[in-house]
């Protein structure tokens, strides 16, 4: 995919433009379905591994992995201070973030739970905001309709397309003039349209599945692209995946 179909998906935070296929194009050869956006990765940490090579610099000796450690998980409110020791990158505060740890040290179901809670608050603003406007098409949808035949619908018109939808610009209005936690992902549309309960659910499990899991012996879980039926197919696999493990088994957040 090239840089600019990478680039291409529609405003999403306060640094991205209205328009953001702005980068030129190159000639590598257009997939059939697009990639799935993937920015945090839980890893499960096998048991060989020893602590002092949970780092940074470690990732990609260890796992294959450019990126960082993502103070992503809550620690458990009864941990004792002596196992703060092993917490990964353990955060001041309550709750107490950290990037991981072993399962049982981690507020895997605090997490889930509040995630759940603020996913229904924004889904009652989105809903005000988007009142009176008919449902949008996707993006991962335009990008599909693009990848598969690009003379006939070019990018910049794809992008056009779905920017110029009324229950679009009604979220990019709201985002305008929000700041902060406020603002609306565009990239949930798709999710926000499945209603009130699905999105809270979505919210819910992608908390601690977040895009792509690494399991304990190296396999990758993953969605097949953005749309939100890949998505729910991996959430699907992650969350099963994650019940099943043993309290002992250590967790890393990772940001690519």
């Amino acid at each position: 995919m090239s840089k600019k179909q990478q680039r291409a998906v529609p405003a999403a935070n306060p640094t991205t433009t209205a328009n953001p296929a702005t980068s030129s194009t190159s000639s590598a050869t257009v997939p059939a379905t697009p990639t799935p956006t993937v920015k945090v990765m839980i890893v499960c940490v096998p048991d060989e591994l020893p602590g002092e090579a949970l780092t940074s610099r470690q990732l990609d000796k260890h796992f294959n992995v450019s990126g960082t450690l993502a103070p992503r998980f809550w620690a458990s409110p009864g941990m004792w201070m002596w196992q703060r020791s092993q917490l990964v990158d353990a955060r001041k505060g309550q709750p107490t973030y950290c990037a991981g740890g072993p399962a049982r040290l981690l507020d895997l179901a605090g997490m889930r739970h509040a995630a759940g809670l603020g996913a229904g608050v924004r889904h009652q603003v989105w809903s005000r905001v988007v009142q009176g406007t008919r449902p949008a098409m996707p993006w991962p949808q335009l990008l599909q309709q693009h990848l598969a035949d690009p003379a006939k619908l070019p990018l910049d018109e794809a992008i056009n397309r779905y920017n110029n939808q009324p229950r679009v610009i009604a979220m990019r209005m709201h985002n305008a003039v929000t700041v902060g936690a406020g603002r609306l992902d565009l990239r949930e549309l798709e999710m926000f349209q499945a209603g009130p309960v699905a999105y809270q659910h979505y919210r819910a499990t992608t908390a601690l599945a977040a895009d792509t899991v690494i399991t304990a012996d190296g396999a990758r879980l993953a969605p097949a692209s953005d749309a939100f039926a890949h998505r729910v197919t991996y959430l699907e696999q992650a969350t099963h995946y994650l019940a099943g493990i043993d309290e002992t088994q250590r967790l890393l957040a990772v940001t690519l």
